[in-house]
């Protein structure tokens, strides 16, 4: 990698983060605070309406797709974007959370469509900025700041909380948001990528997204790539629960270990698509996927120990990590030029429904078959996922 393009992945981690810490306080800390404080299971529930804006951009991409030109605009708007969203947090920290709960979860939402705003043009400036060489290093860092950003978010601050107080971690989280975009301000040397694309980009693009020739073959990829690991990692805390862990033990070995490992893993993953290709990479990462579930399904036949359980936990995480690369880097080299944010944010919405709709069939399952039967369930998924891959990619990318 030439040493004059170095800066643009420390700037990429540091804006996955910012984005990546206020999600999982809101959506992971803030519940834990409201059950503490004897609120309703049905306004804990409400609360998960912050995340409906991450799930709906795709129908906003279009329209930061026909503001990116260039990467200057695309710094405008990350700025733009990222400032009122701290704004909104900030202004958050001034009301209370028994009082003005219904106030403080429209806020949320509002600031949540700027950040998933955010999310669309960081992605686009990734694209532009990478090279195909560079994007799975790229992606590394995208992920990695993700896991770490979840790491501060649902630890750091949660431990924050408890000695500063509601308002002090809103207005502490509103200012980090700030100084990370320190790196991009200070980017001089971002590359000023022209889009050629001049022709205004529609809702229509994400039809026409799946109309190209093997698209459908990638979203086949993109929906079962991650199910053979997602519904482990679905059910993962209420199997620690059923074996007699309690809460503090679960949260280190999930949340702590678990989220940390994904980041390493994340980081290696980047230099190992760079290193053997993406196709190489896919398979084997799935490899991991399916080393997990084969995994746990052997140690879940008997009571596990502590030690079994944490080499699980770091072999479903790692795969997770990796795999959140590899999918990242197709994804990004799927774009049309002038569409790049709306290919890549629809592609990236495939994968979360499709881990949706896995892990919400994952307690069925479990419910139904006990663990050994969901882990074995898991498994086979991953086997039958080689097969989609040799079907979708039996050649792609090789040279790459």
């Amino acid at each position: 990698m030439n040493e004059k393009n170095w800066h643009k992945f420390p700037v990429l981690f540091s804006l996955y983060i910012a984005q990546s810490i206020p999600m999982s306080f809101f959506s992971t800390v803030v519940p834990v605070i409201m059950r503490q404080e004897n609120y309703s299971l049905v306004s804990i529930g409400l609360l998960q309406l912050v995340k409906l804006p991450w799930t709906l951009k795709f129908l906003w991409a279009p329209l930061v797709d026909n503001k990116a030109r260039t990467t200057k605009d695309l710094k405008h708007l990350i700025f733009i974007s990222e400032a009122f969203f701290a704004i909104i947090i900030f202004s958050i920290a001034f009301f209370d959370l028994q009082t003005d709960f219904k106030l403080i979860v429209f806020l949320v939402v509002i600031a949540f469509v700027a950040s998933a705003t955010q999310d669309i043009a960081v992605d686009i400036y990734a694209i532009l900025s990478l090279k195909p060489s560079e994007r799975s290093l790229g992606n590394s860092m995208q992920s990695g700041g993700s896991f770490v950003g979840t790491f501060f978010g649902t630890g750091v601050l949660l431990v924050a909380y408890h000695y500063f107080g509601w308002s002090n971690v809103l207005m502490l989280l509103s200012v980090f948001v700030l100084i990370a975009l320190l790196p991009l301000y200070f980017s001089r040397k971002t590359i000023p990528v022209e889009n050629a694309h001049k022709e205004r980009v529609t809702l229509k693009d994400l039809a026409s997204f799946f109309k190209q020739k093997g698209k459908l073959k990638q979203v086949l990829v993109l929906v079962f790539y991650y199910s053979g690991i997602i519904g482990i990692m679905a059910m993962l805390k209420p199997y620690l629960v059923d074996l007699g862990y309690d809460v503090k033990q679960i949260a280190f070995m999930s949340g702590i270990f678990g989220t940390l490992t994904a980041a390493i893993s994340a980081f290696a993953g980047g230099f190992i698509v760079k290193k053997i290709g993406r196709r190489i990479s896919l398979f084997l990462f799935l490899t991991v996927s399916l080393l997990a579930g084969v995994y746990f399904w052997s140690i879940s036949n008997s009571v596990p120990t502590m030690q079994e359980l944490y080499i699980g936990i770091g072999l479903v995480w790692s795969a997770y990590g990796l795999s959140t690369v590899a999918i990242y880097t197709i994804a990004m080299d799927a774009v049309r030029k002038g569409r790049e944010g709306t290919d890549f944010t629809i592609q990236i919405v495939i994968t979360h429904v499709g881990s949706l709709l896995v892990a919400t069939a994952s307690g069925k399952i479990a419910h139904e078959f006990s663990y050994i039967g969901l882990f074995t369930a898991e498994a086979i998924i991953s086997a039958l996922v080689f097969f989609i891959l040799l079907y979708a990619f039996p050649k792609y990318m090789t040279k790459i």
